[in-house]
């Protein structure tokens, strides 16, 4: 065994046992279905799309009619310091920002272009927008069913809804094995890919800026991993109080550092803008390559907003939950920012300066070079802080993931000190794994069992968004009659 294990490496040998396993995880998640001869749509992504769709028009296109009032929320007008919950609104939208904002929209957006297109940011755009609306529901939902425990701590989430909110519906069973369905697939994701996945690309990146194969790092990337995993620790060690103290400082800090560049970037090709904004719409629209390339480059936009501001999977909903508030809507609203700073505002950004900069490539397999030449075109020295961009993104997303596997590994296991320390031990141990081995089919997996909890979260929504409905109804009334009132 021994000799094996050298021969053969231990990533290796992990990806040998775990391979069938996540051929069979994928097959299920990424069923799809065939719309041309050759463009293909996943199930999760059409479910995703069609549930955005369905919720906004139910509930008349909220997101843009409530966008001002919800960042009236965010900012604080309508705080009550005396409200049950651990974490202000901002706090709150910052940390489950944190979870999203990130490699996708640096990198992911670049292969996005690439492959399908400049026009395939129409329909980034596009998703974003209804999607804004799936998170808005999800997120009233965690609070209106969270648990608040006596020491002030909260739990939240589709584990609370599912259960509880279709007990109410008697059902009871199914609501348990939705919920347990989520739970598992939300700490296998955030064990296998919030941790593992994120600090191997920032160990690349680190490696990168110190010397690169000659650099102290190559080949002992279990040192960065090692000092990200103790970086970790010392976050989520506190709860969601001491991850917020980090989110509401990396995320607006690096956000505002990377709008700020592509402004730089644009402003240097000010001429191009109405020209690639043209070629971003006209060829959304093309049919110079028959129906089947039309559909294509609207694939590619709707699956690439899908992936990134994760609306639809509920993950964001267990760190809204901790607000402070006792309007459970009022956080659905703050929540529908997500998707449109995300989305809407990040990845359009980043698509902008690479249609400028004509800088992609449909054979491209690394997006975040595509990114980093593309920023580079004009500002030498960003590839250096896109490094380091990269490096913070990947750190605020695995204390995100990090607090999201915790309550749902609780659920599991009980909200108790034993099961609580296990995981975080867990947790750390493979952020340091994950620095150091490339475990291509545990990455893969834990991927999959991300885009798995959509399935629960989903089914969960439909049955309980008239739950939603009646708290837009008695919100607008009470806001119309003055009975909710600004604070400050």
């Amino acid at each position: 065994m021994v000799d094996f294990f050298i021969e053969e490496g231990f990533d290796g040998w992990l990806d040998n046992v775990l391979a069938p396993i996540t051929n069979k995880v994928n097959d299920i998640v990424l069923f799809s279905i065939p719309l041309t001869d050759s463009i293909e749509i996943p199930v999760v992504v059409a479910l995703l799309l069609i549930s955005a769709v369905f919720f906004t028009i139910n509930f008349r296109f909220i997101n843009i009619g409530m966008f001002k009032h919800a960042i009236d929320v965010v900012r604080g007008k309508y705080d009550n310091p005396d409200d049950e919950g651990e974490v202000s609104h901002f706090q709150a939208l910052t940390a489950a920002l944190s979870g999203t904002v990130g490699i996708g929209n640096i990198g992911g957006v670049a292969i996005a272009v690439s492959t399908g297109g400049p026009g395939a940011t129409f329909w980034m755009i596009l998703a974003g927008i209804f999607g804004m609306t799936t998170k808005f529901v999800e997120c009233t939902l965690g609070v209106k069913y969270r648990n608040i425990y006596q020491d002030g701590t909260v739990s939240g989430g589709p584990m609370y809804y599912l259960q509880k909110g279709l007990a109410k519906r008697n059902l009871p069973k199914l609501g348990r094995f939705l919920a347990v369905f989520f739970a598992i697939a939300c700490a296998g994701a955030a064990i296998g890919s919030g941790g593992p996945a994120q600090v191997n690309q920032a160990t690349e990146q680190m490696i990168s800026i110190t010397g690169g194969e000659n650099g102290f790092l190559y080949g002992n990337g279990w040192m960065f991993g090692l000092v990200m995993a103790g970086i970790v620790a010392l976050v989520i060690i506190g709860g969601i109080k001491s991850i917020v103290k980090v989110t509401e400082r990396i995320v607006p800090f690096m956000v505002g550092i990377y709008l700020l560049a592509a402004i730089v970037v644009l402003f240097a090709h000010a001429g191009d803008i109405i020209g690639a904004i043209g070629t971003i719409i006209s060829q959304a629209f093309t049919l110079k390559a028959g129906i089947g390339g039309f559909v294509g480059v609207m694939i590619v936009g709707l699956t690439r907003s899908a992936y990134s501001n994760e609306a639809g999977l509920g993950s964001a909903s267990i760190a809204h939950s901790a607000v402070k508030t006792d309007e459970p809507l009022s956080e659905g609203l703050v929540a529908l920012l997500e998707p449109f700073i995300d989305t809407v505002v990040v990845c359009t950004i980043t698509a902008l300066v690479i249609v400028v900069t004509n800088n992609y490539d449909p054979n491209a397999t690394e997006g975040i070079s595509l990114t980093s030449k593309a920023f580079g075109s004009v500002i030498t020295w960003f590839p250096y802080v896109l490094s380091v961009a990269v490096i913070l993104f990947a750190l605020s997303t695995m204390v995100a993931w990090a607090y999201y596997g915790l309550k749902a590994w609780t659920f599991l296991f009980g909200e108790n000190k034993t099961a609580d320390l296990i995981y975080k031990v867990l947790f750390c141990v493979a952020v340091v794994i994950g620095s150091s081995l490339s475990l291509k089919a545990m990455f893969s997996l834990a991927d999959a069992l991300v885009l798995l909890m959509a399935f629960p979260n989903l089914i969960g929504l439909y049955f309980l968004f008239p739950d939603v409905a009646k708290e837009v109804r008695s919100y607008k009334q009470r806001l119309r009659d003055g009975i909710i009132k600004k604070m400050k």
